[in-house]
């Protein structure tokens, strides 16, 4: 078990210092206010940009952001708030129109790479070298 400091590949700004502060998140994403909705700053820094003394805030999340949610909401028997929260609250808010092209999440079991290829260099996903349990089809 990790403990203490800073995980460079986890490192984002702000920084949610506390559990509470994760689950106040989470609870405006279950909401159903339309003034919540998901926005993902997906930030693919090679590695040796995160694993230095004046690291890049940012994680590279585009592989895995609607999954980690879709979890997120379901295991607080929300599942129902994920297509507007991901897909609906956004465009509203901006005044855009919303997209009609759909995606499929399916209860299917995958694991992240340890690392992807960036240009030269790698760079380490969310959830790295992890199993995560829904998958985009």
């Amino acid at each position: 078990m990790f403990k203490g400091g800073i995980r460079p590949h986890l490192y984002c700004l702000p920084v949610l210092k506390r559990e509470q502060h994760r689950q106040e998140l989470i609870a405006a994403a279950i909401s159903g206010n339309p003034k919540f909705f998901l926005g993902t700053d997906s930030a693919p820094h090679a590695v040796g940009d995160k694993e230095t003394a004046c690291g890049c805030a940012g994680i590279y999340s585009a592989h895995a952001a609607i999954v980690v949610v879709c979890r997120s909401l379901r295991g607080r028997g929300a599942l129902d708030k994920l297509e507007a929260f991901a897909s609906f609250y956004g465009a509203d808010f901006y005044g855009l129109p919303r997209h009609t092209d759909t995606i499929t999440l399916r209860r299917e079991s995958w694991t992240v790479p340890a690392s992807l290829k960036l240009g030269e260099t790698s760079l380490v996903p969310l959830r790295a070298g992890e199993t995560i349990r829904w998958r985009v089809t």
